[in-house]
């Protein structure tokens, strides 16, 4: 292929709702495409390269690669499919020109469906839609493609865009067609001829590709100019800019001006030039105008950048990307077991990293705070933080961090505060408790109707602070039978209170090693979050108290031992399996006094005062100025 042809590229971003199959299916197209040898074992999900995305199933990074196909080459982005990451959204979709939307065959279009496509149509990007898992026995693709077609329509999609291709996949097969007939039909034809009868494979989406996503728009002849939309590290070649090339052409060691974010240009030189194919990241002496490329040798560059001809640099538009909505303070960990199991517990050590972190995601925002020892740390959603947090313990970061909150906006003297639309999946017979959870929430109803085999899909306009803490409800209304997704709704006026109703904190009351015998009498109070002969500190939370208000206990008492009892006697002594929370159950469950400390092996829960006399006066204190407020109240005592 002449590298020179821009005719003969195609930079398609690949978009969806969370597990509906974009992944897998990016896998197919590189099979089908000879990416692999015949005999090549991979792993399934091979964009999905990091740890944490194979475990939650998710794609949270967004991913190059690219193909080639009867003589052209296809630049494929791999993007994430939940609302959180939306800053690796939008970048993506900056470096692409067509887009293939994915859309699970049973579920239909969802809240991040709806969240991807948008940005998509913003952009003008040519969409070919994919209804995939045409292999499920809820399948339902004639339905999915109207209810996409409606969704197109109330995204304000003009003619164009409304007129749509659509193939019908089984991803995991590698099984595609343009037959609607064929996909209601998939599993029976499937089970009497088997795959052979589909004999093009996944042919048909790339087919679709060349004809609906059009060439690169660039200019061969002009100055230089690229975008960086995404950043690597490499331990030999340093920091690596990616992106794509709008006009001109890069080639090895040639001067360039770097037009930095703040207006200012400065004079580097390119290095190293690296394109995709396959998986690999191949060194190459020349790039061209329409291909996505990666750059070494400028140490500091930054996303949203423009790298741009040395005597006539010309920025391009720096990357828009919605502003984070909530907010986090993150401290070095000083609990009495800090330093134990970490590398990094320093401020020194957790500064560095945060705003490392900062460099390549441009929806993250870090700022100091009045302490050296903590920092304000804001983001698009509490799962956007919570993979960091996740991230960084993994490293061998040491810290503990707060609840998350919303970020609350002033306009024209009205109090704003960020919304979600939510939409959910649940049992009949769970509808009403949800409508009453989510009215307590002021969550406002959307839409309802029926979605399955005695099942209900509910939307809502929910307020992002009446969501946290939401889920853990949901799951227990709908017996983990339901299933509950959100994306952005922007900013609306503020909606007034909403009641907390979760119960207090059993504190342990002093530093030890649980016993069963502490344990057995501390259950009877509530829900434990610890079990027997594990190190705990005083101020540490160690369960859920049965009552509103929190409880001090000692779960390190040990029976005495007298004539007529042994120590053995504990063994007839039964407990209940204690609570095991992740680090998200972890920041929904947390109060607004209290402190997640996030280790490389723990998950724990303290109190931000650890000592017990000190959050008594903190207490009378608080109670007394209540007592000034409201005359005649009695405070309530422990």
């Amino acid at each position: 292929m002449n590298g020179h042809d821009i005719a003969n590229i195609r930079n398609a971003a690949i978009i969806a709702h969370v597990d509906h199959g974009k992944t897998t299916l990016v896998d197919a197209l590189l099979k089908q495409s000879g990416v692999f040898r015949a005999n090549q074992q991979v792993a399934e999900r091979v964009m999905d390269s990091n740890d944490l995305e194979r475990e939650r199933g998710i794609t949270i990074l967004a991913k190059n690669t690219s193909l080639h196909y009867n003589g052209v080459k296809i630049n494929i982005v791999d993007t994430p499919g939940h609302a959180d990451f939306g800053g690796e959204v939008e970048r993506t979709l900056s470096m692409a020109d067509g887009a293939l939307l994915v859309v699970d065959a049973a579920e239909g279009p969802m809240p991040q469906t709806r969240f991807v496509l948008s940005h998509a149509l913003e952009h003008g990007l040519k969409i070919i839609l994919v209804v995939n898992k045409i292999d499920r026995p809820d399948e339902r693709p004639a339905e999915v493609v109207d209810e996409v077609l409606d969704l197109f329509i109330s995204l304000g999609a003009n003619e164009e865009q409304i007129d749509f291709p659509v193939i019908y996949t089984d991803a995991r097969r590698g099984l595609a067609t343009r037959d609607i007939a064929e996909a209601e039909s998939f599993r029976a034809i499937l089970e009497k001829e088997g795959p052979g009868h589909f004999a093009e494979g996944i042919k048909p989406v790339l087919d679709e590709i060349l004809r609906s996503v059009p060439a690169p728009k660039a200019n061969p002849g002009g100055p230089l100019q690229m975008m960086v939309s995404t950043i690597a590290r490499d331990d030999y070649v340093g920091r690596i800019g990616i992106g794509r090339i709008m006009a001109g052409a890069l080639r090895r060691n040639q001067p360039v001006a770097l037009c930095r974010l703040d207006k200012t240009i400065t004079k580097e030189q390119v290095s190293t030039i690296f394109i995709y194919h396959g998986l690999k990241r191949i060194e190459i002496d020349e790039a061209f105008a329409g291909d996505i490329a990666a750059v070494a040798g400028i140490p500091d560059v930054s996303i949203g950048e423009t790298i741009a001809d040395a005597d006539n640099p010309q920025p391009l538009p720096p990357i828009k990307v919605e502003e984070p909505t909530v907010t986090m303070t993150f401290a070095v960990n000083d609990s009495p077991f800090s330093g134990r199991e970490g590398k990094f517990v320093t401020s020194r050590h957790l500064r560095d990293r945060l705003y490392r972190e900062c460099e390549k995601d441009v929806s993250l925002r870090v700022n100091d705070t009045g302490s050296p020892d903590s920092f304000l740390v804001n983001g698009r959603g509490p799962l956007h933080l919570s993979i960091l947090i996740e991230t960084m313990r993994r490293e061998g970061y040491e810290l503990a961090v707060t609840k998350p909150q919303v970020i609350f906006r002033k306009e024209g003297g009205e109090l704003l505060e960020p919304f979600e639309y939510l939409s959910v999946d649940v049992p009949e017979e769970s509808v009403g408790a949800i409508m009453e959870e989510a009215g307590a929430r002021r969550a406002e109803l959307r839409s309802m109707g029926a979605c399955g085999q005695r099942r209900v899909r509910i939307d809502f306009s929910i307020p992002t602070r009446g969501l946290m803490g939401f889920r853990s409800a949901f799951l227990t209304i709908t017996r983990g039978t339901g299933i509950m997704t959100y994306s952005f709704d922007g900013y609306r006026p503020h909606k007034g209170p909403i009641q907390a109703n979760r119960q207090g904190s059993m504190i342990a009351w002093e530093t030890g090693t649980t016993t069963t015998y502490a344990l057995h009498n501390a259950q009877e109070r509530g829900v434990l979050f610890v079990g027997p002969g594990q190190e705990v500190y005083a101020g540490q939370i160690v369960g859920e108290h049965c009552r509103a208000k929190d409880l001090d206990i000692n779960v390190c008492k040990k029976k005495h031992l007298t004539n007529m009892r042994s120590s053995t006697s504990d063994m007839t002594l039964h407990l209940t399996t204690p609570r095991r929370m992740s680090l998200e159950e972890a920041l929904e469950w947390v109060g607004e006094d209290e402190l997640v400390e996030a280790t490389p092996d723990s998950i724990r829960l303290r109190k931000m005062v650890l000592g017990r006399n000190e959050r008594y006066r903190n207490r009378v204190v608080q109670e007394a100025d209540q007592d000034d407020d409201t005359p005649g109240d009695e405070a309530e005592r422990e």
